[in-house]
This record gives C-alpha cells, sequence and structure tokens, in this order.
C-alpha cells in the first residue's frame, strides 16, 4: 500500500497528478538509492537533495485520495491482479532500498544493530503478556522485567511475583530511574561481610560490586552499558534523515484525510479500523526501525521533534487541493481538543439560554470550565431549576500556570505532537501505540513523548468519555502513562515545566462535573451541595480509573507529592475535586412498600471512592511520616476543615441528621481522620493544634456515628424493603480491600471526637442514634416512639458493642504497624483456618503488610511463622488433595484471641460464631475450661496521651446510669434481654476498671450514702466509687397498665423526697444528659422545639394497642441496690445458687496481692462477674468491705470447712454437673420462652391485649392467620384477596396414574407378539371405555359431570414450599424478561428458578386468604343419598353468595386463581382435557379442573396444599358450575362415579 500524502518539494512545483516511478528507476531501485547517497555524500549536496525530493513526490504521491486506495484495495482483492496493494508495496520497497543506500536491507538494519549504545531493553508487550515484578529491585510500584531479563538477572531472595499483564507494559531492566542502582538486600549483604571478616578489603569491595552488578540489570544489558561502543558512521544513516521526514508526514496526511468528524463526535468504529488496517504496512515499518536499536532511535527522535522541519511540510501546501483539504480537516479536529469548546455545555448538562431564561447558570459554568485564572472563591447559583446542580466553587487552574494553550485548543509544533494527536482521535490503536512505546529508551524522546502527552491531557479525558470502547482505551493508555509517570526524576521535570498536577486535578475535576446531581442528603429540597451520579457510564464503567491510576502514579514520588502538598491552591482543587464524592449513593429507608428494583450503583460508588479518594489519600499519607513534614499535615487538615464546613452549609445540617438517611461515603471525613492519626503518630504533632472547636466537632461526629447505627439496623432486618443490595453495602464498608479507608477512619474520627467532647453528650448521642433511649428504663413495660419492639432488643445490642469497639480499638490509638498487623493476623485465623494466598487477600491493603517491607521488625511471612502453625495438604478419600492451611498456634488461643477485633473485621456473622466455637473447642482440648465460654476480656495496649480523654467515656454518669439499668433489666428479667448484652456490660464494667481514674480515694464517707442517694444517680464520675454507690427509689414514666402503677408508693417516701425524685429513673437519664447538652444549644443556636419525627412502618407489632398512643403516668420504684450488690445478685443468677458467691480474699488473702489468677482468664459469665468483684476490691478498700457487707447480709458468715484434696475434687465434679444439668435447663428453658414470644409475635397479629375482658377470648377459640414468607422482599404476613401470597411450583403433564390396574399381579415383559405392554384392564383404559359407554346413551353435558379424567395428561404438582408475593413474583419476571444473559429455559413461558433456592419452576399457586383450618370449613362428600344431594345443589344454585369467593368480585386472588387455573390447563396436551363431542366446549374445562382436584385430594397433593390452595380453586370454579348443573339435573344419576 503505497502512502496516499506526501509533501510537496520546498519551493519546487508540484505535479499535477500522481505518477508511478520511471519504468527504469522502478527496476533499478538499489542502483537509484546508491546513486542518490553518493550525491548526499558530496559536500555540495543540493542537487542530490532536490533529485531525491523529486522522487519522494512520486513514490509518496499525495493525489490519491484514502477512500479510493481502499475502494482499489477491495476490487483488486476481489479480481486479483496489481492495483493499490502493489503500488503500496512499491513504496515500502522504494523506502527500504533509500534507506539502505543502495545496500541489501537486511544488511543494513544489521549494520545498525551493531550501534546501538543503548543500556535499556524497552521490550513492549501487550495484554495477557507474563512478566516479572520484583519489589526489592524497583523504585516504582510498578516496574516489571520481560522474563528474559529477569531470568540472566539474579533475583534470588527477592520478594518478586509473576503476573499476567492486563494493560500492557515495558521492560524496564537497565533504567536506574526505576530500578535500585543496587539490588543488594541487607541480609545478603551482612552473609558477604561475615565471609569477609579479617580478609583484604580491595577483595571484599570487588565481591561486593561483583555481586551488585547481576543484582541490579540483567547480565546482557549491564555488559552493554559498559562496553565501548564505536561512533555511528556519517554515512550509514545520512539516507535515514531525509527519507523519514516525508514518510511520517505520508502517514499523517492519511490520518487527517481517513479521520471524518461526526456530528456527535464520535466516529464511526468500523471507519476506524478501516484506515487503520489500510495504515499498518506503515506502521509496522516504523517498529520495525525502532527495533534496530538506539542509534535509529536516535533518528527518529531528531525527526519526530524538529519543529523547523514540521513547519516546512506542512505549511507549503501551495495549489495541492487535496493536501489544504486535509489540513482543513485537521484544523476541524483540532477545535474540539480544549476543555474550553462550546460542546462542553452539552456535557455538562447546560442548555442554551431559551427566551426568558437567565444566561446566569451559562455564565456560572462556563467560568468554571472555560477560565485559567486565580482560582475564586465566590459562589454561583445554579438557576436552571431543571438541572438544580445547586452551589458549588468556580474551580480553576492556579496562577502558577504558565502555558494555558495546555487547556485550551491545542497547536502543534513537530511531527510527535501531531502524530499523539491523532493516536488519540483513533483512540490508542495497538500498533500506533507499540511503536510510541518502542522509542522511550531513547532519553530525548521520552522527555519530549511526556510533555506532548501532557500537553494532550485534557484531550485524552474527553476522547475517553465519549469512547465506546472505554476498557480497551483505558488500557492502553496506562500502558503508555505508566511508561512515563514511574520514573520520578522525569514526573518531577513534567511538574515543574508543564504543571502536570495542575493539569491532573483540573482535569478530574473536569471529568467528574459532567455526571453531577443534587444531593438529597439531610435537606433534600434546599440542599445546595451536588454529588457524583453513581449511575452514570462514567462511573458505572471506571472510567476515570485511568486518570487516576496516572494521579496515585506521581504522588508515589516525594518529591511531586511534596510540591503537591505545598501548593495551597491544589489543596482547594483537590477538596472539591473530594466533595464531589461526599455523600454519594444516598440510601433512603423503605418504610411501606418492597423497592421495585434494586439498584447495583454501590458497586460504583465504593469503586469510586477507594480509587478516586482513598487511594491518593494514601499516597500523600505515605510522604509525611516525619517531623519535618508537619506543615503539609496542617496544610490538609486545614482545607479539609473548611470543604467539611462548606458541606455542612450546603446541605443545611445544624446537629441532627435526617431520619431514616443513610450514605457510607464520606472521604473528606477520612482524609481528616488519617491525616490526624499521622499528625499524631508519626510527625508528633499536638492533636489540639490541628483540632476545630467543639461546634465542629459535634458535626463532626454525627455521620460517622449515623453510619454506626445504620449497621445494626440493616443486621436487624430493618432495611429489609431495601433489599439485598443494602446488605451487600454493609458488608461492603467493612470487607478487607476497603475497612483501612472506611470504618477504621470512621471509627477513629469518632474516638477523636469522644476524647474532646462531653462524655454524657457523647453517650446519650449513642443511643439516640441507635434508638433505644426508651428502652433504657427501669420499668417492665415501655412505649418506643422510633422502633418497633422486635428491633430492640439487637439495636441494644448493636450500641453496646459499637461502645465496646470504641473503647477497645487502638489501630490508630497507639499500635505500631507490627501490632496491627499481628492483631490483623490472629483475627482472620481465629474465624477459620486459612490458606496463604486467602491470608494474604483478608489482610487489610494500607498500609500495605503484603510486600514483606513494612515499617518496623516484623514481616509478612514472619509475623505468620509467630502466630500460626502450618498443616501440610493431605489427600482426602475421594483422592482430591486439601490445601495447606494456616491455623492458630496454642498459645494465640490463650493469650492473642481478641472477640473485638474479630467482631470489627467480621463480614458475615457466621464468623464470629465460628471463632467463638473454635475457642470453645480448645478451651475443652486443652482442658482450662469445660463449659461454653464467654469471649474472653483480653487488655488492651496503652492509649497514646493524646487520646486519654477517651477514658472519660467509662466514668460519666450517663453510661454508669446505662449499666445499672441494664443489670436492673437483666437480674429481673425484663425485655428478656439476651446473653450478648450481659457480656457487653460487663465488658465496659471491666473496661471501665481497668482505666480508673486517679481521683477515688478510699477515704471518702460512705455512711451517708444511704441518706444522701436521692440527691442524684451517682454523687461523681468514678465507676469505682460509683460501683458501690445504692440507687434506693426511682421515678418512672410507665403506661398505665403497667404493673408498677398499682403498687402502692413507699411510706418513708415524703414529699421532700419526692421533689429529690425529679431527677431519678431512666426516663431522666436523658433528660439530665439534655441539662448537659444546654451549653451545646447554645453554640449551634439549636431550637428547644426541635423533635426527631420518624415515620412509622404500615406493620408495627407493639404492646398496646394500634393506632392508641399509650396513658403514660409517674411511678415510683423502690431499687435499693448497687451496680456491687446487683452484680453479686446476678452471680446467683447465674449460678443458679442463692448465696453463690464468697469473695475469695477471705480464704486466700494472696488474690489480693497477686490477682492475675490463670483461673479468672477463661470461663464464662459467673467467672466474668467473679473477675470484676476481685477488681473492685482491689481498686478500693471500700468497694472490699460492702462486697463483705453484701455477702454478710445475703447469708451469716460461715467458716471454711477443712477439706482434703480428693474431697474437694469430687466436689467439684459434682459441683460441675450439676452446673451443666442446670445450663442445660436454662438453655431449654430459653429456646421455650423465645418459641412462645415467636409464635405469639407471629400468630397474634394486632390482636388485642390480655387484659381485655376475657369474654373476647373465650367467645370462640382463637384462630391463628396463616403467616407466609416472601422470599424476594422477606416480609411476613398473611396472604389477602388484595396482595395474595403464593406458593412457588413446577407444573408437569404425567399419565403414569392411566398405568394403574386392578389386578394386582406384577407386569411382565412382553416376549411374544400376543403379548401387550399396555394390557385393557389399566385405569387409563377403563375410564375410556366408560366415557365412550355413557356418551353413546346420554348427553354428552351430562357425561362429562359424571366422569373424571386426568389418568392420562393429568397435572404433577411439585414444590419447593418457598412462598412469594404475586406482585413481587411479577416484578422478578420482568427482571429475568430484561436479563439478557439467562439460558435454560423460557421466561415468556412463565419458567423462572425459585429466588432462594434456584429451583426450577413454572407457576405460583395462590394461598387463601384465612386461618390454618380452612379444612375445617370444607365439608368432604359422605354417604348420603342421591335425592339429598340433589337438594344440597339446588340451596347452592339458590345462594351463589354462600361461598368465600365470588365471582363477581374482581380482586387480585382472583385473577390469580383464573391465571393460575390456565397454567394448569396449559400443562397437558389438549388431547388430554377435549372429551367433548364439541370441541372447545366449556365444560371440557370444568372437567379438567375437578378431576385434577379430585385426584390429587385423594392421593398426591398434601393437606397444606388442599386446604389453602385445591379447595378454593374448586370453590371458584362450582360457582360458575352451578348453572350448568341446573341445567344438567337428570345426570346427577350419575354421581356416585365421582
Amino acid at each position: 500500500m503505497a502512502a496516499a500524502a506526501a509533501a510537496a518539494a520546498v519551493g519546487g512545483p508540484q505535479p499535477p497528478q500522481a505518477e508511478m516511478p520511471a519504468p527504469g528507476l522502478a527496476l533499478d531501485k538499489a542502483a537509484t538509492a546508491a546513486h542518490l547517497k553518493a550525491a548526499l555524500s558530496r559536500p555540495d549536496n543540493r542537487a542530490g537533495a532536490e533529485e531525491l525530493q523529486a522522487l519522494l513526490e512520486r513514490v509518496l504521491s499525495a493525489e490519491r485520495p484514502l477512500a479510493a486506495a481502499a475502494d482499489g484495495e477491495e476490487a483488486a482483492a476481489a479480481g486479483g491482479g496489481g492495483g493499490p496493494g502493489a503500488a503500496e508495496e512499491e513504496a515500502l520497497e522504494w523506502c527500504k532500498c533509500l534507506l539502505a543506500g543502495g545496500g541489501g536491507y537486511d544488511e543494513f538494519c544489521a549494520a545498525v544493530r551493531a550501534y546501538d549504545p543503548a543500556a535499556l531493553c524497552g521490550l513492549v508487550w501487550t495484554a495477557n503478556f507474563v512478566a516479572y515484578r520484583c519489589r526489592t529491585c524497583g523504585i516504582s510500584p510498578c516496574m516489571s522485567l520481560c522474563a528474559e531479563c529477569f531470568h540472566q538477572g539474579d533475583h534470588t531472595g527477592h520478594d518478586f511475583n509473576m503476573f499476567r499483564s492486563q494493560a500492557g507494559g515495558a521492560c524496564d531492566c537497565g533504567d536506574s530511574n526505576v530500578m535500585r542502582e543496587s539490588g543488594y538486600t541487607n541480609q545478603r549483604k551482612k552473609t558477604t561481610e561475615n565471609s569477609f571478616v579479617g580478609r583484604d578489603h580491595k577483595a571484599y569491595r570487588n565481591c561486593i560490586n561483583n555481586c551488585m552488578l547481576p543484582l541490579m540489570f540483567c547480565k546482557r544489558h549491564q555488559i552493554k552499558s559498559s562496553s565501548n561502543i564505536p561512533c555511528v558512521p556519517k554515512d550509514l544513516l545520512m539516507m535515514s534523515e531525509f527519507v523519514l521526514p516525508r514518510f511520517i508526514f505520508c502517514l499523517i496526511q492519511y490520518l487527517r484525510e481517513g479521520y471524518n468528524e461526526p456530528a456527535a463526535d464520535v466516529p464511526s468504529e468500523k471507519d476506524l479500523n478501516k484506515v487503520l488496517q489500510l495504515l499498518e504496512p506503515q506502521i509496522s515499518f516504523l517498529e520495525d526501525l525502532t527495533k534496530m536499536g538506539g542509534a535509529m532511535r536516535s533518528v527518529l527522535t531528531q525527526v519526530l521533534t524538529n519543529q523547523q522541519s514540521y513547519k516546512d511540510l506542512t505549511s507549503g501546501l501551495g495549489e495541492n487541493a487535496y493536501a489544504r483539504k486535509s489540513h482543513e480537516k485537521y484544523l476541524i479536529a483540532l477545535k474540539s481538543s480544549g476543555l474550553t469548546y462550546p460542546e462542553d455545555k452539552l456535557v455538562y448538562g447546560i442548555q442554551e439560554p431559551s427566551a426568558g431564561t437567565s444566561t446566569l447558570a451559562v455564565q456560572g459554568f462556563a467560568g468554571a470550565t472555560g477560565t485559567l485564572g486565580q482560582l475564586d472563591s465566590s459562589d454561583e447559583e445554579d438557576q436552571d431549576g431543571s438541572q438544580g446542580l445547586g452551589k458549588r466553587k468556580r474551580v480553576k487552574l492556579s496562577s502558577n500556570t504558565k502555558d494555558q494553550s495546555i487547556m485550551d485548543v491545542l497547536k502543534h509544533k513537530s511531527f510527535l505532537e501531531e502524530l499523539l494527536f491523532w493516536t488519540i482521535k483513533y483512540e490508542f490503536p495497538q500498533k500506533m501505540v507499540t511503536f510510541l512505546l518502542n522509542m522511550l529508551p531513547d532519553q530525548e524522546y521520552k522527555v519530549a513523548f511526556t510533555k506532548t502527552f501532557v500537553q494532550h491531557y485534557a484531550f485524552i479525558m474527553k476522547t475517553l468519555k465519549k469512547s465506546h470502547e472505554s476498557d480497551t482505551m483505558s488500557n492502553r493508555i496506562v500502558h503508555i502513562s505508566v511508561q512515563l509517570f514511574s520514573n520520578e526524576e522525569l514526573a518531577r521535570q513534567v511538574t515543574e515545566e508543564c504543571q502536570l498536577l495542575d493539569i491532573m486535578v483540573t482535569v478530574l475535576l473536569y471529568m467528574m462535573e459532567s455526571c453531577l446531581i443534587k444531593s438529597e442528603l439531610q435537606d433534600e429540597e434546599n440542599s445546595l451541595h451536588v454529588v457524583v451520579n453513581c449511575g452514570e457510564a462514567l462511573l458505572k464503567n471506571n472510567t476515570y480509573w485511568p486518570l487516576v491510576s496516572d494521579f496515585i502514579n506521581i504522588l508515589s514520588h516525594q518529591s511531586v507529592a511534596k510540591r503537591f502538598l505545598e501548593d495551597h491552591g491544589l489543596l482547594v482543587t483537590w477538596m472539591n475535586f473530594v466533595s464531589f464524592f461526599q455523600g454519594m449513593n444516598l440510601n433512603k429507608r423503605e418504610l411501606n412498600e418492597h423497592v421495585e428494583f434494586e439498584s447495583q450503583t454501590y458497586y460504583a460508588a465504593f469503586a469510586a471512592e477507594l480509587e478516586a479518594c482513598a487511594q491518593p489519600m494514601w499516597g500523600l499519607l505515605s510522604h509525611c511520616k516525619v517531623r519535618e513534614t508537619q506543615e503539609y499535615t496542617r496544610n490538609v487538615v486545614r482545607y479539609c476543615l473548611e470543604a467539611l464546613q462548606d458541606w455542612f452549609d450546603a446541605i443545611n445540617f445544624v446537629d441532627e441528621p435526617a431520619p431514616n438517611q443513610v450514605t457510607f461515603h464520606l472521604p473528606l471525613h477520612r482524609y481528616y481522620a488519617m491525616f490526624l492519626s499521622k499528625a499524631v503518630k508519626c510527625q508528633e504533632l499536638d492533636l489540639d493544634s490541628v483540632l476545630p472547636d467543639q461546634e465542629m466537632l459535634m458535626k463532626l461526629m454525627i455521620h460517622p456515628l449515623q453510619i454506626q447505627a445504620s449497621l445494626a439496623e440493616i443486621h436487624s432486618n430493618m432495611w429489609v424493603r431495601n433489599g439485598l443490595q443494602i446488605k451487600g453495602q454493609a458488608m461492603t464498608y467493612v470487607q478487607s480491600h476497603f475497612c483501612n479507608s472506611m470504618i477504621d477512619p470512621d471509627i477513629y474520627l469518632l474516638q477523636v471526637c469522644a476524647s474532646r467532647l462531653d462524655p454524657d453528650y457523647f453517650i446519650s448521642s449513642v443511643f439516640e442514634r441507635f434508638k433505644v433511649v426508651d428502652l433504657l428504663t427501669m420499668a417492665s413495660q415501655h412505649q418506643n416512639t422510633v422502633l418497633d419492639a422486635e428491633h430492640e432488643r439487637s439495636m441494644l445490642e448493636g450500641a453496646l458493642t459499637f461502645l465496646v469497639i470504641l473503647l477497645s480499638l487502638r489501630l490508630h490509638l497507639g499500635m505500631s504497624d507490627d501490632e496491627i498487623l499481628r492483631a490483623e493476623m490472629v483475627a482472620q485465623l481465629c474465624m477459620n483456618d486459612r490458606t496463604h494466598s486467602s491470608l494474604l487477600d483478608l489482610i487489610p491493603e494500607n498500609p500495605n503488610p503484603k510486600s514483606g517491607i513494612i515499617p518496623g521488625s516484623y514481616s509478612f511471612e514472619s509475623v505468620l511463622s509467630a502466630v500460626a502453625d502450618f498443616k501440610a495438604p493431605v489427600f482426602e478419600p475421594g483422592g482430591s488433595m486439601q490445601q495447606g492451611m494456616y491455623t492458630p498456634k496454642a498459645e494465640v488461643w490463650d493469650h492473642e484471641f481478641d472477640p473485638v477485633m474479630v467482631i470489627l473485621r467480621t463480614v458475615y456473622r457466621r464468623d464470629v460464631q465460628s471463632a467463638m466455637d473454635r475457642y470453645t473447642a480448645f478451651l475443652k482440648q486443652s482442658g482450662k475450661f469445660p463449659g461454653n465460654p464467654w469471649p474472653p476480656y483480653k487488655k488492651r495496649t496503652p492509649l497514646h496521651p493524646s487520646y486519654k480523654g477517651l477514658m472519660r467515656l467509662l466514668h460519666c454518669k450517663t453510661l454508669h446510669i446505662v449499666l445499672f439499668t441494664l443489670l436492673y433489666k437483666i437480674l429481673m428479667d425484663h425485655q428478656n434481654l439476651s446473653e450478648h448484652v450481659l457480656c457487653m456490660v460487663l465488658y465496659l464494667i471491666e473496661l471501665g476498671l481497668e482505666n480508673s481514674a486517679e481521683e477515688e480515694s478510699d477515704e471518702e464517707a460512705s455512711v451517708g450514702g444511704p441518706e444522701r442517694c436521692h440527691d442524684s444517680w451517682f454523687p461523681g464520675s468514678n465507676l469505682v466509687s460509683n460501683m458501690r454507690h445504692f440507687i434506693n427509689y426511682v421515678r418512672v414514666r410507665v403506661p398505665e397498665t403497667a404493673p408498677e402503677v398499682k403498687r402502692d408508693s413507699p411510706a418513708s417516701t415524703s414529699s421532700d423526697s419526692l421533689g429529690s425524685l425529679q431527677n431519678s429513673g431512666t426516663a431522666q437519664v436523658f433528660s439530665l444528659v439534655a441539662e448537659r447538652r444546654k451549653k451545646f444549644q447554645e453554640i449551634i443556636n439549636r431550637n428547644s422545639s426541635e423533635a426527631n419525627q420518624v415515620v412509622r412502618p404500615k406493620t408495627s407489632n407493639k404492646w398496646s394497642a394500634p393506632g392508641s398512643a399509650p396513658q403514660l403516668t409517674t411511678a415510683i420504684l423502690e431499687i435499693k441496690e448497687s451496680i456491687l450488690s446487683l452484680l453479686i445478685k446476678l452471680h446467683h443468677k447465674l449460678s443458679g445458687k442463692q448465696n453463690s458467691y464468697y469473695p475469695p480474699w477471705l480464704d486466700d488473702i494472696e488474690i489480693l496481692i497477686q490477682p492475675d489468677i490463670p483461673k479468672y482468664s477463661h470461663g464464662d459469665g459467673i467467672t466474668a462477674v467473679e473477675r470484676i468483684l476481685l477488681k473492685a476490691a482491689l481498686q478500693s478498700r471500700m468497694n472490699k468491705r460492702i462486697i463483705e457487707e453484701i455477702c454478710r447480709k445475703v447469708t451469716p458468715p460461715v467458716p471454711p470447712k477443712k477439706i482434703t484434696a480428693a474431697e474437694k475434687k469430687t466436689l467439684d465434679k459434682e459441683e460441675r454437673r450439676q452446673k451443666a444439668r442446670e445450663r442445660q435447663q436454662k438453655l431449654l428453658a430459653e429456646f421455650a420462652s423465645r418459641q412462645k414470644s415467636f409464635m405469639e409475635t407471629a400468630m397474634d397479629v394486632d390482636s388485642p391485649e390480655s387484659d381485655i375482658p376475657m369474654e373476647i377470648t373465650t367467645a370462640e377459640p382463637q384462630v391463628s392467620e396463616a403467616v407466609y414468607d416472601c422470599v424476594i422482599c422477606g416480609q411476613s404476613g398473611p396472604s389477602s384477596e388484595d396482595r395474595p401470597t403464593g406458593l412457588v411450583v413446577l407444573l408437569q403433564a404425567s399419565s403414569v396414574l392411566g398405568q394403574c390396574r386392578d389386578n394386582i399381579e406384577p407386569k411382565k415383559l412382553p416376549i411374544t407378539e400376543e403379548e401387550q405392554i399396555y394390557p385393557w384392564d389399566t385405569c387409563a383404559a377403563v375410564h375410556d371405555v366408560r366415557l365412550s359407554l355413557l356418551q353413546r346413551y346420554f348427553k354428552d353435558s351430562s357425561c362429562l359431570l359424571a366422569v373424571s379424567i386426568g389418568w392420562e395428561g393429568g397435572v404433577y404438582v411439585q414444590t419447593c414450599g418457598h412462598t412469594l408475593h404475586i406482585d413481587c413474583h411479577k416484578s422478578y419476571m420482568e427482571s429475568l424478561r430484561n436479563d439478557q444473559v439467562l439460558q435454560g429455559f423460557s421466561v415468556d413461558k412463565g419458567e423462572f428458578t425459585c429466588p432462594l433456592c434456584r429451583q426450577f419452576a413454572n407457576s405460583v399457586l395462590p394461598c387463601y386468604p384465612g386461618s390454618n383450618v380452612e379444612n375445617n370449613l370444607w365439608q368432604r362428600p359422605s354417604n348420603k343419598s342421591i335425592q339429598d344431594l340433589i337438594k344440597e345443589v339446588e340451596e347452592l344454585q339458590g345462594r351463589p353468595g354462600a361461598f368465600p369467593v365470588s365471582i363477581s368480585s374482581e380482586t387480585n386472588l382472583s385473577k390469580e386463581m383464573e391465571s393460575v387455573m390456565k397454567d394448569i390447563k396449559n400443562t397437558t396436551q389438549k388431547k388430554y382435557r377435549d372429551y367433548s363431542k364439541t370441541p372447545g366446549s366449556p365444560d371440557n374445562d370444568f372437567l379438567f379442573m375437578y378431576s385434577v382436584a379430585r385426584l390429587g385430594n385423594r392421593r398426591f397433593v398434601k393437606t397444606k396444599c388442599i386446604d389453602l390452595i385445591y379447595i378454593p380453586l374448586m370453590k371458584e370454579h362450582m360457582l360458575v358450575s352451578a348453572r350448568f348443573l341446573s341445567t344438567n339435573m337428570k345426570s346427577l344419576s350419575l354421581l356416585p362415579c365421582w
């Protein structure tokens, strides 16, 4: 294929039409090339240059258009013979001969390769190429080696891996900017030093150098870089310098001509591929030239970057019409290359101003996208109501941008720039990408190409957004950029000279602006905040990935990251970018109906935050590790706080989050949290110096706390109507790849806020967010205004578990990197045994311990060997081999098992139980504890001094009141609180004792305690002293029906004492907190009348009658307990023995001296109580004395009996047996109680209370309504006529009943012709004969009412037992129709798979509304006379409305019954249901349905299906069939045939 466009000769005339070379020249190319080379070698080579120019004009003709060339090729391919293809080959042959200067082309290539001075490999590969990466030798994490270079180097003992390239790459062997100067490891160096002890220093240095060289690069590139390469002869590449400019310009002309600018700026993929296919020989020729080595690449570099040559060839168009046309196409294509092109108004959703519309919105966005001056902090408000993008800051490049044309319309000055431009326009064709990358070993080219790439960066973004093949294009962009930006020196150079950081940040900002929508968080109507739309293709397809990847890559270089952190304008711009993701993918809790279609946008949302926000954050944090970088952290924190304040203002946030909303995406909060952590941990910054005021801290804690509460709600099934996707979000939030960037920063930020805010305010806020404030009352009954009773227990468990995690977790509060890695590994191993690869995947990625090069003394492998034993692979009985697994060591279970860390890292709740089961098995196997243990209490790493305020939460009155209340409720069996609640309460008490305040004084007088117990709940805030404080009376607000109302007030309670009780009671706990919160209300100007109104779901089971607000009254409870007394009584209750607790120090005083006794390390609730009481006694002599007094009051002191060791062993064994029996009985009783509670809840929906007069319940037996679980929406409820529930079934035709015989003799296989396979005595044959006989003597309609069919072609019904709502099933079927990947069944025929068990089905049988005793209402046939039966039918004719389902009432249930009857009829073949002499008669339908029901009723349908499905279907038919019976009374004599 000859090139279609050649440049006009400089100063020479252009031929009027295309000409082929002269015959003589065509026959003797070598001689012509030799002649021209000789002419150009003379001192005066002007004549030779003109002669060569004329030849190239004829060879590389510019007159043949590209389309004509394509048509000619097709014609030549079809008709054979010569054509343009031959001309193209001829032109390439001419170019090769000219480059070789008359010699052989192969010899020329070999000669050029001999002068290759390059020390770089530079091998370029495409996707799916197997390459290597050595982390020990690599400076950049993107460093990679081809297989040949890797194997020729010495990487013994290095941390390397083999991988399959996804986007392509290039070998970095020999590049000292990407690979270390020495890959010589410290371990190997130490070994070498030891071997040279006492020997010659020179020999040692030689050995070190000799060892280092193979480690650095492979042998061939190391040797080549050190050898003396001779200079390239001048005449060797002289012809190349003359020929290549014309050839490359010819290629560019082809690219210009082949590109047609379409209206939508999206060229036809077919046209692009066609052009590229025609150009493949030319591009392959250039690629072959790059493989000749450094000498030829140097020539190509000079040609590609020579601005004068490009100017001469592109400006000398003369009168050539074809050249002018192609140049015009180039200018048109160039217009859309900048961000200021008018089309952006459409991209960003801005319409041209119409009549009567303000132009402010258009001007605002134009200013944001088109101006490149100093950052403008003024706000523009969108006036376009239809778009409603809200209020945001203009974002422009900072004032240090020197070359504004980079963001404007492009202007090209060299072949390289235009070649890259067309490469982008043609969406990075692989051949062109390979050619451009093959040139990278030339350092001069690499710098020029990198600057050109940065110049076109905005244009790359625009082309990428519009591409239909964004995945392929993204891979090829990264294929190029990773080679350019992995070099720190080059990245620093283009950052300084080309404003690389400004370009990248601004391009990312503009890219995301195209998919912004108005945020609905908090104040949906008045919100001015905008967020990215996760449903856009830009986010769903990860189109932003290559640009974000480049940004992460350059931030890995310290010099570039330093420049970014120092530039205030860049930080503001970046925080604006991050704010686009703040609050995205908002979830709104569905309270009424199940969501129709579950959105899957959360995948895009989590990926976007991780890649576009979190990964750059980790890159910046990696450069803030020393004290000298404090100022960088201060800059980030400052602008992050400003962005957060703007966000709070934009969403109109005061201090209360909107109810029933949650977003898992708070990247601004997480930026702030992680830089705070780094500032304290690594930079020794004072935490208070980078913290905001109290008002801002209160705002900062709200949304992360809302996420934690929402997690508990989701696990409590409060979000079940939102579908499975909401559970997917909750699981992803804590998953190993996301937890370090999401839940961990959120928990840390809450810890910081808790350490600085008032502890009573924080604790009350936690229980308010978890909606369990109303539960925290000492009354036996309560009314929760915001939570259903069925969710209260799980939400209380969630609140307490969150507090335990908040107060126990030390990931950012003092743990070293080694300790974090160890804790993460232990948690994962305790859940399950793990393979090495799965453990690597489950350990959180940032900071990344997987590389083996982590801060501190431990690596991944050393930690693994310290905490786990390896179980070798074993063969299973079936012959397959089980993988080798790592299992925790015994000492890990004994000392390091941390249930709090397990809960934090658990994706599936079953993993927590798995860890506890494994822990229990270890204790039993080791003999440490024979029973069912509780989660062990693990001592925590000491807190960093900056976070000491966190422990104030354990020493505040609000928490103590909550703990006291819950202990009391557990002791009194209120609300049937779970064991998990007790475990968490005891854990918090023990945690408070471990971190007791300093101001505890044993000299504090306690004698006046009872007299002043009404002053407040507790006298102080110290847990140690508050534990012994007695609470005598409590005032509570209870419903009038509560038992407490009937009690008389204590006689000793006077009016004064009543007045002193006004702050008593759990109901007053939070009013007490409200008093403390008044000072915060003054700061935030909070309205005192504000209330949190929550919309109630339709189905709500309350203890009070639905729809009636309970009348609350005040009651006074006599308590007379302290936390210590409650603990002692709880010990009695758990042990099942009265007076079971005996202070151990009375027998052994050594316990108080050495309290760390092994018997308290592992155990159950009894052990936990004993451990807490012992610690309380150790903390205070007063506590010790009061514990003894409480025990003496309960039981008189009995001196311990002296018993022998054998007797003690026997008693211990008997005691353990007794405890086991008691625990078993307690467990069975608890199961029975739960079963009773569940049955009452499920079967007594909206039933009156038990205290309603008894005649209501005794008038007739209470019949519970059948409740069904929908496997699609997860809701439970009865089937109704408006919303029926159906049973998933598979209907199949079956003729097996027709083979039944009266003869009980077994069938024999026929062996003669006389014997028949199908004898005439089968059931089917008998009924066929009977029907034929009846039809011979009676009317057809009478006959059909007197017989049964279905023996052949009957219907067989199977079910998996799962039920679903009919409307949910319809939505499910609609989603299956829209799914294009389904195979194996036909959705159009009603076929589907059960949504839960995936069993094949094709129909849904509606369940009849009513109770489970429907069969009692259906009268089965009895031995009545024919006359009685006739009378019954006549009565039925007279009152058709007697049937429960009327055919005249058009309900959803009747419609579904009609539909399922059609399904049943359509299941079998028409011949088996059409026995009438008149085809299509309705009599056939009645006969078929009755027959199916009769047969099923007799033999094959289970009772439940008969009662709930078939009987209603038969009733429905009887209403219609009664009319037919009235006209065929004479045939009733045949009824006994039924």
